[in-house]
């Protein structure tokens, strides 16, 4: 999307995403130290919350752990589920963009009368429950003013990379305005009229991928930004059986498709159900593809962002107003 377009900038959800370059440029790496310091004594990691706080951030430092091959035993789960769970030996960590996330506060006043003393909370906004609560981390982002959490869930992720950074070191660092740079690339793509009318007129847009958040989140996305119905389709649950449900009208997104099922996905989604299927990808691909750039320790945020272009031009093709959906609301469930 051209950020100088007045159909784009007029929104704040586009503002927001755009200063999301110059967040991954300026993060200081360094503040993951006083976690890591907890993560050794402990060797658990419980990273806790709700949606967009969670999704991405947590599942994206847990793939990038077991990449690696780091040995830390790790978990996540919301509020309410983790609730049910012995945590008493766990450092858990529980992000909230507002602070005030009902299920978070609840499950950490839990923990405080259990007298547990490795707690950790991850927000946009200071002087709130969760920062009387835990030992916290506030984002230097600041609270945003869309509905759909943007550059919030981006730092978040990055301070669980930097907790990574304390344990294992990284050359993410030294890395970060390259990243940015090639962020801002992303998010200033204009994509093909053709697949932005094909996901416009789309019932159902499915979005396929790792358990690693991006697509998990981007299905949350297509929700808040798009008004559309949306499923996430974990791995290559693709085509093990969905594809009885769905119709031609509809849009798949495969966020980098392994290669070696790229056949089979064409046969029996393109050939079989006769739908359009998109790619982001870093990697030429059968299908129409949405390219990202390659740089260690970021690609998952590059294909986010990717992600979030392909919905905001898609909303904006809608006719609908991004920033404001009709029921969906900034913090789902406040204290």
């Amino acid at each position: 999307m051209n950020p100088t377009d007045p159909k784009y900038s007029r929104f704040a959800l586009v503002r927001e995403m755009l200063r999301t370059p110059e967040i991954i440029r300026s993060f200081n790496f360094s503040q993951g130290e006083k976690v890591a310091a907890s993560l050794r004594k402990t060797g658990r990691f419980f990273l806790t919350g709700e949606g967009s706080s969670r999704i991405f951030p947590a599942k994206r430092f847990i793939s990038s752990l077991l990449r690696r091959g780091i040995a830390l035993q790790t978990a996540t789960e919301g509020g309410r589920q983790s609730l049910e769970y012995d945590l008493s030996h766990w450092t858990v960590m529980g992000a909230s963009n507002s602070g005030q996330t009902k299920e978070l506060i609840e499950l950490f006043q839990k923990l405080t009368g259990e007298k547990h003393s490795q707690l950790f909370g991850l927000t946009a906004n200071p002087g709130t429950r969760l920062t009387e609560m835990a030992d916290s981390i506030v984002l230097t982002c600041g609270k945003e003013e869309a509905v759909a959490a943007t550059m919030s869930v981006v730092e978040q992720a990055l301070v669980y990379q930097a907790i990574e950074t304390s344990l294992s070191g990284s050359s993410c660092p030294e890395r970060k305005q390259e990243a940015g740079k090639l962020a801002a690339e992303v998010l200033a793509a204009e994509y093909d009229a053709d697949w932005i009318a094909k996901t416009a007129a789309a019932p159902v847009i499915y979005l396929a991928g790792r358990n690693n958040g991006v697509a998990e989140e981007l299905a949350l996305k297509t929700n808040e930004i798009t008004r559309k119905r949306s499923q996430y389709l974990e791995g290559t649950i693709v085509v093990h059986g969905i594809e009885e449900v769905m119709n031609p009208e509809d849009v798949a997104v495969l966020v980098e498709p392994f290669e070696q099922d790229a056949e089979f996905y064409r046969k029996n989604l393109v050939e079989g159900v006769g739908m359009t299927v998109i790619a982001i990808s870093s990697k030429p691909t059968l299908f129409p593809t949405v390219f990202v750039p390659q740089l260690p320790g970021y690609c998952e945020y590059f294909q986010l962002l990717a992600g979030w272009n392909l919905l905001v031009q898609t909303g904006v093709a809608c006719g609908i107003d991004i920033d404001k959906p009709k029921r969906a609301r900034k913090i789902g469930n406040a204290f």
